[in-house]
């Protein structure tokens, strides 16, 4: 269904990645105790790498999100006005209507049992075209092209985070930087209650305290009041995918 089941989905960075990230991030409060307070604490980027790739990934996953929202909210629109393609079939023999949703399907169904020639090009011919009705709507209101921008943004985000998490980090700014892309990247829910998420965002609660009492400077994830919002890069496809495995009686 043109790019509705192209699952092309990057790897997105590990928890393991995200938590040695936090660790290292931890352990750079030890070295922070002999560095200047005014570099340490003032968040700036030149100080600390760590604090200017924080500022490029908030762009980035900012940007990811609302394209993502944006692909989403085309889908939708396009399922309510076509519909997934997919044919209804008729097998007389077991008096059952079978429903198939791609190419496969089909082969899955008839094979090259000779009997079913007439039963597979009727499927076939009702598939086609419900897809050429898809594949019409898409590219009137923008759909693929929505989606091939978001896959390309959130690219552009995950390069980014994990050069953040490579980076050292020099200030307690660049600390919390690293704690606040950890929640955002690896919290698999608002407020989720497993370890080591609370304990996590207990950490960055603790650390924009500090540098805010230290020194009035911004202190990465000290303006997040709401829950973080969710950037899931598996969820793209997923009405696509709950459509073929549950809609489906083959």
């Amino acid at each position: 269904m043109g790019d509705s089941d192209n699952t092309r989905v990057r790897p997105s960075v590990t928890r393991r990645m995200l938590l040695a990230g936090a660790g290292a991030a931890a352990a750079a409060v030890q070295f922070q105790q002999g560095a200047s307070a005014d570099g340490e604490l003032a968040g700036n980027t030149a100080f600390d790498p760590a604090l200017a790739l924080w500022q490029e990934w908030q762009s980035a996953y900012t940007r990811t999100v609302a394209l993502c929202r944006k692909q989403q909210h085309l889908e939708s629109r396009l399922v309510d006005a076509i519909g997934f393609p997919k044919a209804e079939v008729e097998l007389p023999d077991e008096n059952v209507t079978v429903t198939v949703s791609w190419p496969g399907d089909i082969e899955d169904l008839f094979g090259d049992n000779p009997s079913f020639a007439d039963l597979r090009a009727r499927a076939e011919a009702d598939l086609a075209a419900h897809q050429a009705r898809w594949d019409a709507e898409d590219r009137r209101i923008g759909y693929s092209a929505a989606k091939r921008e978001e896959l390309a943004a959130a690219d552009q985000e995950q390069d980014l985070v994990e050069s953040l998490m490579a980076a050292p980090a020099t200030t307690l700014a660049g600390v919390a930087a690293k704690l606040d892309a950890v929640l955002r990247e690896g919290e698999s829910a608002e407020d989720c209650t497993e370890f080591p998420w609370p304990q996590l965002r207990t950490a960055l609660g603790d650390l924009t305290r500090m540098g805010q009492a230290l020194q009035r400077a911004f202190m990465p994830g000290s303006d997040q009041a709401e829950p973080y919002p969710r950037n899931r890069r598996e969820d793209v496809d997923k009405s696509v995918m709950m459509y073929q495995r549950t809609d489906r009686v083959i």
